[in-house]
């Protein structure tokens, strides 16, 4: 038991560890990945279960207590995980950083904790491609998940659905806001506070990453492992960083200054999502734009 938590906490190799306890290197692997298999089979549905109606209720709630964004039931977002290059695999692990790597696609709540996970797509597609043609976007895309009615927004009566917020990669959608384009930004000042507050309140989804690569240093170097193991290892750290957050003391929101490194000043070049959007997608950012400027949204403190 003791190999997997030093495997995954210190990101030793198979053959470090089958020297400090006198195993053979695949008897360490096999420990390893039956760990995993048994983490996974009995922890997943206690630390990451689906969540019902009243969870995203309670979700939305502490989104708009914490980081001063209403109805917004989760933070999206895309993780590289470095391996090895699998035997024949041509390209299609190669990312943008000329590496070979898995995507960890996760949607975190506003506790830094992992609602939904997606593992394993090829490095080479984009976060909104995994989107796509994940189980999670596509039971997004048919209203699968138990996400409740249209709610109004605090101190409004202005009713808007629930939504979940992601960064430039991501398309625009009824159910998903990503930020104005950058040049729109600078030709009006709702605008930019939008993407601001967005980025805000994003950042937990960048957080829970940085978390998880502090806890588990497997994320610090190369992967030794075939993809399908690899998929294995990456779930057993998610449902392992839930576990360790569950008794954990709750965030706070000291009201720091909006989030500097993802402003729109810093935006990272991806390719052009949204223009296929649905009207009504564009609306709802829109009244969320408005909210934001409006007494009722407004940071008073900022």
């Amino acid at each position: 038991m003791w190999n997997i938590f030093r495997f995954l906490a210190t990101g030793d190799s198979y053959q470090t560890i089958s020297f400090s306890f006198r195993l053979g290197h695949s008897t360490v692997q096999s420990i390893v990945l039956e760990v995993c298999e048994a983490i996974i089979s009995n922890m997943k549905e206690e630390t990451m279960p689906t969540p019902k109606k009243e969870d995203w209720e309670r979700i939305s709630n502490e989104f708009w207590e914490i980081w001063n964004f209403p109805n917004c039931i989760g933070a999206l977002d895309g993780k590289h995980v470095v391996i090895e290059a699998p035997p024949n695999s041509g390209s299609l692990y190669i990312n943008y950083k000329k590496t070979f790597s898995i995507v960890l696609l996760a949607l975190v709540d506003a506790q830094y904790k992992f609602i939904a996970v997606d593992i394993g797509t090829y490095g080479k597609n984009s976060d909104g491609g995994i989107l796509s043609h994940s189980n999670m976007g596509k039971a997004l895309e048919k209203n699968k998940m138990n996400i409740p009615s249209d709610r109004e927004l605090p101190g409004t009566n202005e009713k808007l659905p629930y939504v979940i917020i992601g960064d430039e990669a991501f398309p625009l959608k009824n159910y998903l806001l990503r930020p104005y384009p950058s040049p729109q930004i600078y030709e009006d000042e709702q605008k930019k506070v939008f993407n601001e507050r967005l980025s805000r309140a994003r950042k937990v989804v960048e957080d829970a990453f940085g978390q998880i690569t502090a806890k588990f240093r497997i994320y610090c170097r190369r992967l030794k492992a075939l993809p399908q193991n690899a998929d294995k290892i990456v779930m057993t750290t998610c449902i392992l960083h839930n576990f360790i957050k569950k008794d954990g003391p709750e965030t706070q929101n000291h009201e720091l200054p909006l989030n500097s490194t993802s402003s729109p000043n810093h935006i990272r070049s991806f390719p052009r999502q949204g223009g296929s959007a649905q009207k009504r997608a564009f609306e709802y950012r829109d009244k969320y734009k408005t909210f934001f400027c409006s007494p009722a949204g407004q940071l008073h403190w900022k």
